[in-house]
């Protein structure tokens, strides 16, 4: 039992860090504090999925690090309170010790007393005594495959100093896997210590986190199928563009939103690649894309069900309500969004995440909810209208969105299996296609709705005609085509209205010319 106990101590103490994890590759420490647990102080400095170096045989003289996989130490420093350092001899040359600890995940039991049989990450003299350890220091139990690892880095305060320098220190990683950083003292008097400097992680191909890697080559791909998608579009649009509904417009502003948004997170990976850090200015403009992206991709399938353009000319009173729940959903989801991607995700709690979320997923059900409920009713009126090709339509659409809340669904689950039983990301080189998925299964859905909505030169399969008076709102300014049937019918009836006007004055000035002659 108090193995088992040792074991959920350290799961617990990973776990609590893989959250407070920073995205990027250059990690900054700016006055950081240490966080107590158990007999120790710690500051978690990073975590990140690495891949194991590459051959040395390739490796150029003049670049001893191309192809190495390494964590690189730049610059931190360690600083105790003057009361500490005050307490301290001045002719001792060690008064305070800081161990930077490198781990592999598979590794975590290796911290703390774990063979011991106690809760203790700090060497006791009772743990002393049975020579597991040495007083002062964190206990490690080695890797016998690998004895140095996990790797211990000892940094050491002298006398009355209130800094020590970590020397500058470069860590190659030379087997694949998910790598934790700790610094950690055991000394009580230390408490009130802050570090600063920053670590560099580097993959043998780039800066870029190993989780992201597989991402970089998607948006590439994801980039170019809605490039081609686009393409076809165009052709189709330019080939009849006579027939053109106000729907074609917005399906062309989502088909380009969406190749903007995948080009953005592509170059944005590959800046992380190439430099360590994310550029501000391209990552607000690929998390503002993301959001009006989806944003108008949820107002487009709630348009396409109210059958905005094909039963209805215009979406009449209720404009209004789905220009405020698309400004809603937007603003949630560029804070959700910008929160997840700018800046240290140290700062970044659980909690405030889930306070981000909630709104996004009760919005979210709001559009499908709504979403189907128009469709029930675009499909009723269809039927009563008798328009069997308009029908045969909806009834495609409906059943494909219906596949697609099906399909996101069971996805829903498998995420949230796929997180329960990964807490520590030990499958993180698969863990990209969570996201993947989502962008994959938007693309599907807009294909779908690009060709069922396909300009054609039979616009009335899916147009608004105007079949029943009684339906057209009057007040309303009609967007579609079909008002342009009523139109050029009105037109019609006028042109012989004239024509008649005409024959009837011509008829009279011969009668009265007749009429003249004769009494003449």
């Amino acid at each position: 039992m108090k193995r088992v106990s040792s074991d959920v101590l350290v799961l617990t103490f990973l776990t609590f860090n893989f959250f407070r994890n920073v995205s990027a590759s250059i990690h900054e420490y700016k006055d950081e504090q240490f966080i107590p647990k158990s007999n120790a102080f710690f500051f978690h400095g990073g975590t990140e999925g690495l891949y194991a170096s590459k051959s040395s045989s390739n490796a150029s003289p003049n670049k001893p690090l191309e192809g190495k996989t390494f964590i690189r130490f730049e610059d931190v420093v360690f600083l105790r309170t003057r009361e500490s350092a005050n307490a301290k001899n001045e002719m001792q040359s060690r008064t305070g010790l800081i161990e930077t600890i490198i781990l592999e995940v598979r590794d975590r039991e290796r911290i703390g007393d774990a063979f011991a049989k106690s809760n203790a990450l700090c060497c006791t003299p009772k743990l002393a005594q049975e020579k597991f350890c040495t007083v002062g220091e964190v206990i490690i139990q080695h890797n016998p495959d690998n004895p140095l690892w996990p790797l211990r880095i000892q940094t050491f305060f002298e006398g009355k100093n209130q800094e020590a320098n970590m020397l500058p220190t470069t860590v190659e990683i030379n087997s694949t896997g998910m790598y934790y950083l700790y610094y950690m003292f055991c000394d009580p008097e230390l408490k009130g210590t802050i570090i600063r400097g920053r670590t560099v992680w580097k993959n043998p191909d780039g800066y870029l986190p190993g989780r992201m890697v597989p991402l970089m080559t998607f948006y590439g791909l994801a980039s170019l199928a809605y490039l081609v998608l686009g393409l076809f579009w165009f052709l189709r649009f330019v080939q009849f563009w006579k027939d053109v509904i106000q729907l074609h417009y917005q399906i062309t502003a989502v088909i380009a939103l969406g190749m903007s948004e995948m080009a953005l997170w592509y170059f944005e990976y590959a800046n992380l690649n190439s430099t360590g850090s994310r550029p501000m200015v391209i990552t607000i403009w690929a998390v503002t894309m993301t959001a009006v992206k989806k944003t108008l991709s949820r107002v487009l399938l709630l348009v396409v069900s109210m059958g905005y353009g094909v039963v209805w000319p215009t979406l009449g009173g209720v404009t209004s309500k789905v220009f405020l729940l698309a400004l809603m959903y937007f603003i949630v989801m560029e804070a959700l969004e910008l929160v997840e991607h700018l800046g240290s995700i140290n700062d970044f709690s659980r909690k405030t995440k889930i306070y981000l979320v909630l709104p996004v997923v009760f919005l979210d059900a709001s559009f499908i909810l709504w979403i189907f409920s128009s469709l029930s009713k675009t499909l009723e009126k269809l039927q009563m209208r008798k328009s069997m090709a308009k029908l045969d339509l909806y009834r495609k659409f409906t059943n494909s969105l219906a596949i697609f809340v099906l399909i996101s669904i069971a996805w829903v689950g498998y995420e949230l299996y796929f997180n329960a039983s990964d807490p520590l990301s030990e499958l993180w080189r698969i863990s990209w296609i969570i996201p993947a998925f989502w962008s994959l299964l938007a693309f599907s859905l807009l294909a779908v709705v690009c060709i069922l909505w396909a300009p054609s030169s039979n616009p009335t399969r899916y147009a608004y005609s105007g079949e029943t008076i009684d339906d057209y709102d009057e007040e309303a300014i009609s967007l579609t085509t079909g008002v342009r049937v009523i139109s050029d019918s009105g037109t019609k009836l006028e042109r012989k209205e004239k024509k008649a006007s005409v024959s009837t004055d011509l008829a009279t000035d011969q009668r009265e010319d007749l009429e003249e002659d004769k009494r003449e």
